[in-house]
């Protein structure tokens, strides 16, 4: 009798947790897919003939081309989580990035490089390099940087592109093409250039390359695919959705700010948008003993 009760109970038991976990999995069905059937399927994706970066054409008409091409543009349209966010984050940046890179006379196409680096996020590489352009801290000294435990502008998306565009037209001008210069913001200017001479080439394509290089130019090349035409590959972001313009008005400050969290409600803001706005501030103060002219930004909208 007791072994028949237990049967009964497992019995029910197996039947309420079908039936939890079957309604379940079609409440997530239907909200992954609006209410509308679902036909998930993996498809490849469509390889264009030709792709275009910083004014260079590149004909797609080798194996090797190709396949470099598939492979990164495959790993962008299913790490679909990742590619959302950086079109998303696309919207709210790129207009910054864009402004500066015209400036400097750097094509418009190295904002992808920013974003296949960072993701337009401030990140912290194993190696140490930081913010959106992923510079390490002697190179951002090296090139007018300052980097210290109290500022690091690094992280400062005006100065860090500035210094990244200083940097790719040195590239361009000792490598001769941009494809080059793109190339040598991950292998390094003299990594490159011995590459080149090594093999008797003169551009990217025909070298044969260590992996993380190899794939760093078609990274940008798919990443800008996509991001030019995220319907084509399936990624649907209403302009609503996406992240809205990081806009902000900018004081100059040439002294000591002896406690941030002070200055921040001087100027209207909290702690935390002051450092939302000003990433590069690392500490609770500002030294600024050699009276330094700093920007430090603040949202439009608000003021002291």
């Amino acid at each position: 009798m007791k072994k028949t009760k237990l049967l009964l109970l497992g019995g029910v038991g197996v039947i309420a947790i079908t039936f939890l976990f079957g309604f379940n999995m079609n409440l997530i069905r239907s909200f992954i897919t609006y209410g509308e059937p679902s036909f998930y399927k993996i498809h490849a994706v469509e390889i264009p003939e030709q792709v275009t970066f910083a004014g260079e054409t590149i004909s797609l008409d080798t194996p090797d081309l190709l396949e470099r091409m598939d492979k990164e543009l495959l790993v962008n349209v299913y790490w679909q989580s990742n590619t959302v966010l950086m079109i998303k984050r696309a919207n709210k940046y790129f207009p910054i990035i864009e402004r500066i890179l015209e400036e400097e006379g750097v094509p418009n196409d190295f904002k992808y490089l920013a974003l296949i680096e960072s993701g337009l996020e401030n990140l912290v590489s194993p190696a140490g390099a930081k913010g959106f352009w992923q510079i390490m801290r002697t190179t951002g000294r090296e090139m007018g940087l300052e980097v210290n435990s109290n500022v690091d502008e690094r992280y400062h998306i005006e100065l860090s592109t500035r210094v990244a565009c200083k940097y790719l037209k040195k590239a361009k001008e000792r490598l001769g093409t941009w494809t080059l210069a793109a190339a040598s913001y991950n292998r390094g200017v003299s990594g490159v250039r011995r590459i080149l001479e090594t093999q008797q080439a003169d551009n990217y394509y025909d070298l044969l390359l260590g992996t993380e290089t190899k794939r760093y130019v078609f990274r940008i090349l798919a990443v800008k695919t996509i991001v030019e035409s995220p319907e084509n590959y399936g990624f649907i972001v209403k302009d609503a959705q996406r992240y809205k313009p990081f806009e902000y008005r900018t004081i100059e400050v040439d002294t000591a700010i002896t406690n941030i969290a002070r200055f921040s409600e001087q100027m209207g803001v909290n702690y935390k948008t002051m450092k939302i706005y000003n990433p590069w501030l690392i500490q609770n103060h500002l030294n600024n003993k050699s009276r330094k002219l700093y920007k430090i930004a603040l949202p439009v909208e608000t003021g002291p």
